[in-house]
């Protein structure tokens, strides 16, 4: 198969480098790519994700039989449905069912029309009546912008007051904020559950747990994921079944009965309470980082299973992981989630990708000439596998002591409270 990659971060990286191990694949082509991805295929980095009618004109001249589309927003912007409209086939869903993590209050309300356990919510389009809100509930309580915003429109405010001023920090969050979605607080431990999804066929693809906070102890801003680990200690096979039965086959059945069948990869952000598991917000993609260290502990092909779930053959297949553990740790630039230097050298990676049972995807940087350097906020994910999470730590850490990156940062506890456990 001719493969087409949309995409530039670490998750498409993670992506194209098991997509390169299928026997099935003859070409594979990324728009716009990374250093990281061309090692793999043939980065086009001068189409914008936003341009539909130039990636329809890649696929007629490339013959290509699947397009795989990494982030969200080209999905929520309809690029499954202009692709199937000219015969195409898509791993991901049409923007229909994109609204899923387009608007979180178009989740909301489908979880309260179907009985799907989530968190109580309100929600406004006035600030002052969102203020009244946080005032009779009080805090700990959870607000929301209710479009995308790269997984930082959330505020988690343990104060009335930190809670009233977000408010107003939500609602000046551009069109994401024209809605707000305020939340009960969850009190639990949060899981990353993936499943592909072919209509009402629903696969399970492994768990992760994630740090959101910038620094060690889970302090600091939240940001878009500084390391993640697989599998989640706290999802059991238990908590598989429940969320299955609970929350993902029922969202399926509905957006088909819908007549806005879901076709991809859907990623469940779970609650993991004393009462059972509940749904926080659903994304429509492969997580990041946690596709990285899923696609570590994948046995088999990845693009068969990709392929089936775009096609309609979901039934047919298996999704086998190794018993093993994964974890990635971020390295970002100094200042992120805030303002950072872009174009700083980065040396030692290849020594780093060496090291036994070490991958080191590039999620933000270029190439100037010969020399690696960064290029967004989240720059390498540090990925190793182990035969447990102590192992892989180990690995994954000696591997970012081997990197050369003096602007760059990392959390030092990445999978803490796995080894906790």
């Amino acid at each position: 198969m001719n493969v087409l990659l949309l995409g530039s971060g670490g998750r498409e990286h993670a992506l194209a480098w098991k997509l390169a191990q299928s026997p099935s694949l003859a070409t594979l082509i990324a728009i716009p790519g990374n250093p990281g991805i061309a090692e793999h295929a043939r980065c086009l980095d001068s189409i914008p994700l936003t341009d539909h009618d130039a990636i329809v004109t890649v696929c007629a001249a490339e013959k290509i039989d699947l397009v795989v589309v990494g982030p969200e927003a080209p999905l929520v912007d309809g690029i499954a449905d202009r692709l199937i409209a000219e015969g195409i086939n898509v791993f991901g869903p049409g923007r229909a069912a994109a609204q899923l993590e387009g608007s979180k209050l178009f989740t909301k309300e489908l979880c309260r029309q179907h009985d799907i356990p989530t968190a109580a919510f309100g929600r406004f389009s006035q600030a002052e009546a969102a203020r009244d809100f946080v005032r009779r509930r009080g805090a700990p309580i959870v607000l929301k912008a209710d479009g995308l915003m790269a997984g930082k429109g959330v505020v988690v405010a343990m104060t009335l007051d930190e809670a009233l001023a977000a408010v107003d920090e939500v609602f000046a969050m551009g069109d994401a904020g024209t809605e707000i979605l305020i939340e009960e607080y969850l009190e639990g431990e949060e899981v990353s559950f993936f499943c592909l999804v072919d209509g009402e066929t629903v696969l399970p693809f492994g768990s992760a747990q994630d740090h959101k906070r910038a620094f060690d102890g889970d302090q600091g801003p939240n940001t878009g994921g500084m390391g993640a680990y697989s599998p989640a200690p706290v999802f059991t096979a238990e908590m598989e079944r429940r969320t299955l039965a609970e929350i993902v086959k029922p969202t399926a059945r509905a957006l088909a009965d819908g007549g806005s069948p879901y076709r991809g990869v859907l990623f469940a952000g779970l609650m993991i309470t004393l009462d059972g598991p509940k749904l926080i917000e659903y994304n429509v993609r492969f997580g990041d980082p946690e596709c990285q260290v899923l696609l570590m502990r994948l046995e088999g092909d990845l693009l068969e299973v990709l392929h089936a779930t775009a096609t309609g053959t979901l039934a047919d297949e298996r999704v086998s992981m190794a018993p093993d553990a994964a974890i990635t740790v971020v390295m970002a630039a100094r200042g992120y989630p805030g303002s950072y230097e872009k174009g700083t050298p980065i040396k030692g990676v290849a020594a780093a990708g060496g090291l036994p049972g070490v991958h080191v995807f590039h999620a933000g940087t270029r190439l100037e000439g010969e020399r690696l350097v960064a290029n967004g906020g989240r720059v390498l994910n540090v990925t190793a596998i182990g035969a447990n999470v102590a192992e892989a730590r180990e690995r994954a850490y000696d591997a970012v002591a081997l990197i050369d990156w003096p602007q760059g940062f990392c959390r030092s506890d990445i999978a803490w409270r796995a080894l906790a456990e």
